[in-house]
């Protein structure tokens, strides 16, 4: 087949085992952590919630280097918010929880980048929000670890530093709805796909970070993530 003009390359997520993750869509869940929700004027379990991101919005960012994005347009205070991301290997629709984790590939550290005082906009005109989350290079990721080396992970810390500052702190097992609850609510809507991302929420302490800042997320048998603000 001929194109009209080039096709856009391919978004692939670096693996441990060397061999790329292509990234087929990005969906990632609002509000998952008590303490987030509630520093966001929430409160309570809610039922969950979803937003996407392009996949060209994601920036893969190798073990050992530290990535960088452009301080976006339009925005005057750009947020961090450090995450899990789940690797979607085997497709599906309807998946029940306790059969989730057989549909995992493997597990990276993410950083869902926000452009809060957009989203804060639209949210009071009740207007989508997707200008303030769906930006490019808003979806920072690390490298892909197999689930086959992890086991399921239900729990450990997840960090951001910001310029060695420690900015948010959690721990996987205070989602408040759990990988594999948010999989099943996710495919009930959507059919999930091989290369499917899912950015599973931020614990509390979400802030500004400028140009010249450096962010360094962790979470526990997983690394760490550094990325640059230029």
């Amino acid at each position: 087949m001929t194109y009209v003009f080039n096709p856009a390359p391919q978004a692939v997520v670096p693996t441990t085992g060397g061999a790329g993750f292509p990234v087929h869509r990005i969906y990632c869940v609002g509000r998952n952590y008590v303490e987030h929700a509630q520093e966001m004027g929430h409160t309570g379990r809610e039922p969950p919630f979803f937003f996407t991101k392009p996949a060209d919005a994601a920036v893969p960012v190798a073990d050992g280097e530290t990535g960088t994005i452009d301080y976006p347009s339009l925005t005057k205070n750009l947020h961090h918010e450090i995450e899990l991301v789940v690797g979607i290997g085997l497709g599906g629709r309807d998946i029940r929880a306790a059969d989730a984790a057989r549909y995992i590939w493997g597990y990276a550290i993410g950083l869902d980048m926000t452009r809060r005082d957009l989203q804060n906009d639209m949210k009071k005109q009740g207007r989508p929000w997707s200008i303030g989350k769906a930006f490019d290079q808003s979806a920072p990721i690390g490298v892909m670890h197999p689930i086959s080396a992890t086991g399921e992970l239900t729990r450990g810390a997840i960090t951001l530093k910001v310029n060695g500052e420690l900015r948010q702190k959690g721990d996987l097992a205070d989602l408040i709805w759990s990988v594999a609850e948010t999989i099943e609510h996710l495919s009930a809507a959507w059919v999930l796909q091989p290369g499917d991302l899912i950015y599973t929420g931020t614990p509390a302490g979400v802030g500004a970070v400028v140009r010249g800042d450096v962010m360094e997320g962790a979470i526990a048998g997983l690394g760490t993530l550094r990325v640059a603000v230029r």
